[in-house]
């Protein structure tokens, strides 16, 4: 009798830091559990696990008994626990530092918790370096998997991915297992028949073969359609049921059983690389136009398994350029790395602190938010503000581990976002606000400590290759393998709701409007900007003492035939929730008035709730957040999230007009097309007419109260305490 092929079947279950409660408890409910509760009946079969940190941690809090189960699975050798970076980062995102922690810190937990041996490691999105070799073997790694498509960009026919090779990098070396395609296609969406008869051809071929499956947990019970194919309608038990009856000539191994009892395929080093369709996704918008198109016109030519091979997309580094907003948080990450690493090698620094600030800055890691494909990723706020709230929570330990107090103000300049320029960063123990003077002077980030949340985590609408579909219209499909091309539309009118931005929207972007321009004509992008100030480079003085600091900006620029200069100061002093912005206009014609407009986002809260509203002088309520206002001659506005706990207030010293919209983007999820709330956009804006001398002057005061936030946090405590 020929060798039975070994066939390695691995779940990853993984939910992002920053998902809502109810997501984590639905898909414990509809995929982690059932899924459990039918394999525990197949005493036969074997299987590896990666579940991500955040997910684990979350089931050690809520659900301990399935921790417990899965424990008692690892003890009677019927799984393995896969380990990986503890909080799902791309690895090519984080610094070799941070890869050999994130790895080694969350095998320790789980042989804690387990009582597992960690061997293998999960690659989050398979996005692969081959200098990763190098900080897995450095981390107690000694094999992972990647998608067989790695392995073809190395030059390996099909006929060769049927056993794992080894890797090297600076003398350390590494097992890969080649993760198969066609599996990853057919469980759970085919028939169980049909993946018997995929191992038995191979089988014939390659006695003795190694098949690998390894993919989302979630695809079995969690995605569209899947609750009732996989349980209600019995794909699972089916499945089992069959590799069970064949088990003469299939045998369900652990992955480590596959690495200790046959020896490597080979050697080949990998090239950069991911899973196909990430590489597509990662492409500009025009391009991923041409290679969807160039795939649907070729698919059917003879030629094309022969070719495609040789087709690759592009890097996946490239979203941090595709998605400023994703530079944004990674650099922001950058920064938290490189002053944990400097005070990890003070000796005065508290140890104790310094371990909760790496624990806050690896959870600030997590990938979800850092990218967009077939699920909503960077355009999700929430997931975009639990990364935030996790760097900043780290920000504010390192603020304690280094024995910095209250009562401080700082300012620096360095190039923070690696884009060749220098940001300004201006801080207290209570906010940080970040300037890009070389970007029209505008604040691209501003913290508030009290709460952990970035007001300005906001995201620019633009286009999508999928908006193609929006536009054109669609109805929802049947295939629930075809996740990322399915057309399901989850609200009325979202062609009608494609709207895109001429520049980013942050916070102080200097417009100059027609004197009739309209809020809708200006929250549809179709009232031009007769300035050019949004797209200056804004020269940048600091102004330091031991309670003020101020970063002074200044330009000249045109408003159609006339130049003048604004000059704009943004004030922070130690002890205060609050900025001071001034605005000088110098040189202005005095033979005719200006619309001037000072523009100014909010994220992170959003519309339709009562409890999210905007209010006027003496507090007088002008509606939910979602509102299109248009005030005249008014000094303030505020912006109140219950939710948060956060009241924002906005004073102006000369009376205006403010306009206010919601911006939203039409993006594509795991349920379809949607429209999702992205921030809050306030245009304070005035008919500016010069003095004698060619001048105009304002104050805008930008002050953030977080009682509620504070006093709730209190009460949380004091419950805690009597329980």
């Amino acid at each position: 009798m020929s060798q039975p092929i070994r066939l390695v079947l691995v779940l990853h279950d993984h939910q992002p830091i920053g998902n809502f409660e109810g997501v984590f408890e639905q898909a414990y409910e509809d995929a982690y559990k059932p899924f459990l509760d039918v394999f525990e009946r197949y005493p036969r079969l074997k299987m590896g696990l990666h579940t991500s940190g955040p997910l684990m941690e979350w089931l050690d809090a809520r659900h301990p008994e399935y921790l417990d189960r899965i424990s008692a699975l690892v003890a009677a050798s019927r799984l393995e626990i896969v380990g990986g970076p503890f909080y799902e980062p791309i690895l090519s995102m984080i610094p070799p530092r941070d890869r050999i922690g994130q790895i080694a810190t969350y095998s320790r937990w789980l042989e804690n918790r387990l009582g597992a041996t960690v061997r293998g490691c999960w690659i989050p999105e398979r996005v692969w370096e081959q200098s990763f070799t190098s900080d897995l073997v450095a981390a107690g790694i000694q094999y992972t998997m990647l998608d067989d498509s790695h392995f073809k960009n190395a030059g390996l026919a099909d006929d060769e991915l049927h056993g794992y090779y080894l890797t090297e990098d600076n003398g350390h070396v590494l097992a890969v297992f080649p993760d198969s395609e066609p599996l990853r296609y057919m469980i759970p969406f085919s028939p169980p028949q049909d993946t018997i008869d995929y191992l038995g051809r191979i089988h014939e071929r390659f006695p003795g073969a190694v098949a690998v499956f390894g993919d989302d947990g979630e695809k079995f019970g969690a995605w569209p359609q899947t609750k009732k194919s996989v349980y209600e309608e019995g794909w699972l038990v089916r499945f089992f049921d069959l590799l069970v009856q064949h088990q003469s000539w299939i045998r369900t191994d652990l992955p480590c059983e596959v690495y200790d009892a046959t020896p490597p395929v080979g050697k080949v080093y990998i090239p950069e690389g991911s899973y196909r369709e990430m590489t597509e996704w990662v492409l500009p918008v025009e391009q991923l136009s041409d290679y969807v198109q160039v795939r649907r016109e070729m698919e059917h030519d003879p030629r094309w398994p022969r070719l495609a091979r040789f087709v690759r997309g592009g890097f996946w580094r490239n979203f941090k350029v595709k998605y400023p907003e994703t530079n944004e948080m990674y650099s922001r990450m950058m920064m938290v790395s490189k002053r944990l690493d400097e005070l990890s090698k003070d000796p005065a620094a508290n140890r104790e602190v310094l371990e909760q600030a790496r624990s806050a800055l690896y959870r600030g890691q997590c990938n979800c938010s850092y990218w967009h494909g077939a699920f909503g990723g960077v355009y999700l706020p929430h997931l975009r503000n639990g990364v935030y709230q996790q760097l900043i929570a780290a920000d504010t330990l390192l603020d304690q581990a280094a024995g910095r107090h209250k009562g401080w103000v700082e300012a620096t300049a360095e190039d923070y976002n690696f884009d060749g320029r220098q940001e300004v960063l201006l801080a207290n123990d209570r906010a940080v606000a970040l300037v890009a003077p070389s970007r029209g002077g505008q604040m691209y980030e501003l913290d508030v400590r009290a709460i952990q949340h970035n007001l300005l985590a906001t995201l620019t609408r633009r286009p999508e290759a999928y908006h193609g579909a929006v536009l054109a219209g669609g109805h929802g499909g049947n295939d629930v393998a075809a996740v990322s091309t399915q057309v399901v539309f989850k609200q009325d009118n979202l062609a009608g709701r494609l709207v895109y931005d001429n520049q980013p929207r942050k916070s102080l972007l200097d417009h100059f409007y027609d004197l009739e321009a309209s809020p809708n004509a200006v929250w549809r992008g179709e009232a031009p900007d007769r300035g050019d100030f949004v797209s200056r480079n804004y020269e940048a003085r600091i102004r330091r003492s031991p309670t003020r600091v101020q970063v002074l900006l200044s330009t000249l620029g045109k408003v159609a035939d006339a130049e003048f200069k604004i000059t704009k100061g943004v004030t922070i002093t130690s002890d205060s929730s609050a900025l001071e912005i001034t605005y000088l206009l110098e040189s202005l014609p005095k033979d005719r008035p200006l619309h001037f407009a000072v523009e100014f986002n909010f994220s992170g809260m959003p519309a339709g709730a009562d409890d999210r509203y905007f209010y006027g002088e003496h507090r007088r309520p002008l509606g939910q957040l979602g509102a299109q206002l248009d005030l005249m001659n008014v000094d303030e506005l505020g912006l109140v999230d219950e939710w948060l706990g956060i009241d924002v207030n906005l004073s102006l010293s000369r009376p205006s007009g403010i306009w206010t919209f919601p911006i939203e983007t039409v993006s594509q999820s795991e349920g379809g097309f949607e429209a999702v709330h992205q921030s809050v956009c306030v245009l304070p804006h005035w008919v500016v007419q010069a003095d004698s001398e060619g001048r105009w002057t304002m104050t805008i005061g930008l002050s953030f109260d977080t009682t509620l936030a504070e006093s709730r946090r209190v009460e949380n405590l004091a419950v805690a305490a009597a329980t």
